[in-house]
Order: structure tokens, then sequence, then C-alpha cells
């Protein structure tokens, strides 16, 4: 909790130890701008925070350092703009009028005593509790339309800053290593010849003139686990500017078989306006073989359904 709201962002692994989905994970993918988010953490709620954007995949922030240390490498990121307003309320003690509102299954809270539910991260409430909470805080809720100061996009800079540092100071590796995984970041250098080598052209526009695409990584850079996973051209496709944007923040995807596809957070106004819908597309192709691996990170970890 100290480590999140310092930050400003929720963070959880993808699935539990065992390998296991959860409910509470499955939720940092389901949040959306705008939600409000109640930080429970011994057996009190003491902050509120609007959620900024939509959760990006992510290492494990490094200010956790041995918590969770059973927890996978990469998860999932979610940007919380938090209240400056500091409380101590106990949902203990609203039990009477807490407990009918809480859901019946997957609820951060047991309606019966108001423990909290130890597996609980991420829970999904009715808008009546959030009401509940913040009349009895006394907080006033037009401080919930305070505007975010930072979004997934202005994470992942951040995120990818400290990779980068990390790469620039690892003595393991050969200098020469280190350039081209630092150049691969901005979609350059070695990386960006071998993506080319796999995708000629931009998948959604058929653009071919290299100087007007970009390499795009299908598995984010910060994401991957080895130079060879950031180095890989079969972990990349050149992108016209906007559609590597949008591929970037989850709101374009493949399928296996290369049919485009499209987030329910893009409109189809702004679809059209960025032609998505009406440029004449090349044919489907599948991805090569050596590319499904990090196309399947990318539809989970990635593209917002």
């Amino acid at each position: 909790m100290r480590q999140e709201v310092d930050g400003g962002y929720l963070w959880s692994p993808v699935r539990e130890a065992n390998g296991a989905r959860s409910r509470f994970y499955d939720n940092m993918r389901r949040a959306a701008p705008g939600d409000v988010v109640l930080s429970y953490a011994a057996g009190q709620v003491g902050r509120v925070g609007i959620i900024a954007d939509y959760a990006i995949s992510a290492p494990k922030p490094e200010e956790f350092g041995n918590i969770g240390i059973y927890w996978s490498a990469t998860g999932w990121l979610l940007p919380v703009q938090w209240l400056d307003t500091n409380f101590a309320l106990r949902p203990k003690d609203l039990m009477r009028d807490l407990a009918p509102l809480l859901p019946t299954t997957h609820s951060p809270i047991q309606p019966q005593s108001g423990n909290g539910n130890q597996k609980a991260y991420l829970a999904e409430v009715d808008r009546e509790v959030v009401d509940l909470i913040l009349v009895a805080a006394r907080l006033p809720a037009a401080d919930l339309l305070a505007a975010p100061t930072r979004t997934g996009a202005d994470f992942a800079t951040t995120l990818d800053d400290v990779v980068e540092r990390n790469i620039q100071h690892d003595i393991s590796l050969d200098e020469t290593v280190r350039e081209q995984l630092v150049r691969a970041r901005r979609g350059q250098g070695l990386f960006r010849k071998r993506v080319l080598d796999f995708e000629p052209e931009c998948r959604i526009t058929g653009l071919a003139t290299p100087n007007l695409l970009i390499a795009s990584h299908i598995k984010p850079w910060r994401a991957c686990g080895t130079p060879a996973e950031r180095l890989d051209g079969a972990n990349g496709l050149m992108l016209a500017p906007h559609a590597d944007f949008l591929f970037d923040r989850g709101l374009l995807g493949f399928e296996r078989d290369g049919r485009p596809m499209f987030s329910s957070q893009l409109t189809d106004s702004d679809a059209d306006k960025l032609g998505m819908h009406i440029v004449q597309r090349p044919p489907p192709r599948p991805l090569h073989n050596d590319s499904l691996s990090y196309l399947d990170h990318h539809r989970v970890n990635v593209f917002i359904p």
C-alpha cells in the first residue's frame, strides 16, 4: 500500500503463484479511467484514488523489494491518481450498512465478520459501497473530479527508463549488446533490421516504405525477460505511426491469422478519423510461427478487449 500510494499506481501479477487465474487480478484489466479505488490495508480504508488510465504490462516495481518474492516478474500496472486526503475508516464499524452492499462472491471484506479476505486484491463493488465510505469519511465528492496527472504512457516511459538504466549498468553484457538493446527500445538498430526481415510492410495500411514505418515490439520492450527477446525480429511488427501508437496502447491487436482486432475502448468515431475502418488494408496473412508466443502475450497482457 505504501509503495503504491507513493508511486501513484496499483500493481498485481497476472496469475496466482500456482498459475491459476484470479478474479482479483483480472479486475486490473477491467478497470477503466474514472473508476474510484478505495485502498484497504491493516483493517481500514485510508486512501481514495481515481483510475487514470487502463492497465499496462509492467515488471514488478523495484520499490517492492522482496515483497511478493514468489510473484511473477511481470504483471499489470494500473495508474491511479490518489487523493491527498488521509483518513482511517474501519469497515467493521459500518457493517450494519455495509454488509448488504457487498458482492456475494469475490468480496474484499467478509460480510459476517468485517475482516478482509486474504486473497482479495482489486475487488469490484457497487457505487453504493463507495458512497457509503465517502460519506462516513466526510470526503467531498467534488474531490473525485480531480484531473489525473499521470497516464499509462507516462508510466511506460518511466519503466522503460528504469530498464534502460539497468541494462547500461549490467556488466555481464557486452558493450555492443548493451548499445543494441537500448536502440531496440526505440525500434532502431539490429532489432529494426531483424523485424524488417519478418515484416516488410504495415499490416494495417500496407505501407512498405521503411522510413515511414516504426519497428514496434509485440511483447513490450520493458516486459521482455532476456536480451534475446528484446532483439528478436519475431517479436516485432513494422507499423505506420498511428497503428504503432494504437498497438502499443492496447487499442489494436492481431489474431494469429493476421486479422486485426480493435479494442472496445477505441470508439468508431475515433477509428474512422484515424482511417482504421476505411483504409484499404492488405489481405490478412498469418504471423510467423516464431511470433505467436509474443502475440499471445500481447493479446493477454496488452490488448484491451
